[in-house]
């Protein structure tokens, strides 16, 4: 794999890791596809009881590569849509994964990285990580993402944070419900290890079956609104401010609506 990092122990934990620290793990194409193809695997594999989801160097995960951003602005309509549910897709077989997902937070994560936050089981992460959806201020917004942010968050919470672009802590993401708990780096695998026990004494078609309840009791993810999503992203693609933003970001300027 180009962009992940995959590693299964003799327990039957996977830790898969983004493998772009020079970018700050943001997604592009090739990890969107990657991390699709890897959840279906992972999934599959019985020798597997949970999986990790971590980030190499400093950052869990930077969002989307706003070089692939660019590019999808520069494509055709066809092209948009079909990167667009690329990701949402990912996100799917991320969160629809029979097999528990646990996030270890490393460092910083904006935009599609609190996505990938809020598709995990469960979350903890460093107490000195920045965390924010922060599309609104390239003049995009959270879409893709949305339905698994606002249903780990509850709408009240979302609205404090989901079209305001403000950064915030480890703390407050214990408080939002994107983090279960905020540690030191030095306590952090232990806290990863003290989420991972449970599930070696579980019966993993038990846990597989359990999480499919949830999704079942809470109301998963639907085609429909999946399809929404992705519109709206590919909306905002088009938008003119979306172009503003993403210009001033590679012009090192502030954007127009910034005065």
């Amino acid at each position: 794999m180009q962009t992940l990092d995959l590693e299964v122990d003799t327990r039957g934990v996977a830790w898969l890791r983004l493998n772009r620290p020079e970018k700050h793990n943001a997604m592009d194409a090739a990890m969107i596809g990657e991390l699709t193809q890897v959840a279906g695997r992972l999934g599959r594999d019985p020798a597997v009881r949970v999986v990790v989801l971590t980030g190499n160097g400093r950052s869990f995960c930077a969002g989307g590569d706003l070089e692939w951003m660019r590019a999808q602005m520069a494509a055709d309509a066809a092209t948009r849509a079909r990167e667009a549910g690329a990701l949402a897709g990912m996100l799917g077989a991320l969160d629809t994964m029979p097999k528990p997902l646990i996030g270890r937070v490393q460092g910083q994560a904006f935009g599609g990285g609190v996505g990938l936050m809020s598709v995990c089981d469960v979350a903890v992460g460093v107490d000195n990580a920045k965390i924010g959806l922060t599309e609104v201020r390239l003049g995009l917004i959270p879409a893709t993402i949305g339905p698994y942010v606002v249903a780990r968050m509850g709408a009240a919470r979302a609205r404090r944070v989901f079209f305001s672009g403000r950064v915030f802590g480890a703390a407050e993401a214990v408080e939002l419900g994107l983090l279960a708990r905020a540690v030191p780096e030095d306590a952090l695998d232990a806290a990863v290890e003290a989420e991972i026990a449970p599930y070696l004494s579980a019966a993993p078609g038990a846990v597989a079956a359990g999480k499919r309840l949830v999704a079942d009791l809470t109301g998963p993810v639907d085609a429909a609104q999946v399809a929404m999503t992705i519109e709206a992203l590919v909306t905002r693609w088009e938008s003119a401010e979306s172009a503003e933003g993403i210009a001033a970001f590679f012009d090192k300027r502030k954007p127009g609506w910034m005065g």
